[in-house]
């Protein structure tokens, strides 16, 4: 029997989760990547005020926004800035990442209580492998993909996903956009000429914009036009390994596996200031931020079960200039102490002249803790907690750590 792949996306995930929580903006256009002070506040007369995009000051990006905003032109990845002067009226709310990890639990377990074989692809999208599921092939996997819909929608109390169902990862990701949101599309192989075909080549994930801009210099704008090329001329332009794979795409070939178990390569956490801070006049702001995030990675790791051993940082500054630095440990640690000294002593091996637009810390290198304390499984130690010579909470940025003073 022929393949059935499953995409299932979330529709705008972030956004419809504070739709559950706020049911009153339904409808309205809500952004979501506002700070702390963007907390709506509840009146004394039981009703809520919220915060406006025409209110917001600062240098954020938007991380979502409902469908009603993004018709007034507002997408995710925008200045917020910018968002403002094309809907004022918008409301805006703070990021809860905690929230969005919870209803991401919430619909991957419903989803794997009909079909196990999932590959988690993010907080809001996964891929599930359909093919050997009884009676999936009657119908092309409509019931199932619809059983799928309403069990997420059951689970999380009101949350709707669009799937795509193919005959591979590729092809599905690709249906999924189709009828967003709240769609089911199931597309065959013979199908690809006339429904893929005519798509714009930039909707094929792995051809961004760069790629696009080259493919439209050679006369080639959509799916199609790639297509009607020989597999020689790509390759000739594009290269041997991506001019093969643009052939192979699109003509909807795509030989990927549903991975269903995969290591974090690293964990990170990071922040964009509304503000350009500075590393000695802003130390107040910056250092219980820096102190912040240091603890959140080390929650992460022992939530998931990891241990560290290299950490690292991550700065951009207003020049939009972006700087890492990375220092390993002589042994694996889960221990926010451990983390944050490991992260200030990245600190001195940078130029902190210029203010600072954004702040992040890395752990990598990463081992499982059963591993880890299994000495038959590794030699790899785990490091003494709690670090020695921490004295909580460290300066940020001082002389010792590479600040200016200027």
């Amino acid at each position: 029997m022929p393949r059935l792949i499953a995409h299932l996306d979330m529709d705008a995930f972030y956004a419809s989760v504070e739709l559950l929580r706020y049911p009153e903006l339904k409808g309205l256009p809500v952004v979501i990547g506002g700070g702390r002070r963007h907390q709506p506040v509840m009146r004394p007369d039981g009703t809520r005020e919220f915060s406006l995009l025409r209110d917001y000051t600062g240098r954020g990006v938007l991380t979502t926004s409902t469908y009603e905003a993004r018709k007034l032109g507002v997408f995710s990845a925008m200045p917020t800035m910018k968002a403002a002067k094309l809907a004022p009226d918008a409301v805006l709310l703070p990021v809860d990442f905690d929230e969005y990890r919870k209803y991401s639990r919430l619909f991957k377990a419903a989803v794997r209580r009909i079909a196990p074989l999932v590959e988690d692809r993010g907080i809001d999208e996964i891929y599930i492998d359909l093919s050997d599921l009884p009676g999936v092939h009657d119908d092309g996997g409509r019931a199932i993909g619809q059983a799928l819909k309403d069990a997420v929608f059951d689970a999380t109390g009101g949350l709707t996903c669009s799937v795509g169902i193919t005959p591979n990862k590729l092809l599905s990701k690709l249906c999924s956009e189709f009828d967003k949101p709240d769609g089911l599309t199931l597309l065959r192989a013979d199908e690809i000429p006339a429904r893929v075909w005519p798509l714009a080549a930039r909707k094929v994930n792995g051809i961004g914009p760069k790629a696009s801009e080259k493919l439209a210099a050679h006369g080639m704008h959509t799916i199609g036009d790639i297509a009607a090329r020989d597999a020689a001329y790509l390759v000739e332009h594009f290269g041997k390994s991506y001019g093969a794979w643009l052939h192979r795409a699109s003509h909807g070939i795509d030989d990927r596996e549903v991975v269903t178990h995969s290591e974090p390569v690293s964990m990170s956490r990071e922040t964009t200031f509304e503000r350009d801070l500075h590393a000695v006049r802003d130390r107040h702001v910056l250092t219980p931020i820096f102190t912040e995030l240091c603890m959140e990675v080390a929650d992460d790791l022992s939530r998931k079960g990891y241990a560290a051993k290299t950490i690292g940082i991550k700065l951009r500054f207003d020049d939009f200039k972006i700087v890492t630095r990375d220092l390993t440990l002589p042994a694996h640690t889960m221990d926010a102490k451990t983390i944050r000294r490991a992260a200030g002593e990245c600190l001195k091996r940078v130029d902190l002249t210029r203010r600072l637009r954004l702040l992040g810390v890395r752990a990598g290198n990463l081992a499982k803790l059963s591993e880890l304390l299994n000495p038959h499984a590794t030699d790899a130690p785990v490091a003494q907690e709690p670090a020695p010579a921490y004295h909580a909470p460290l300066p940020l940025f001082d002389a010792s750590e590479g600040g200016s003073s200027a």
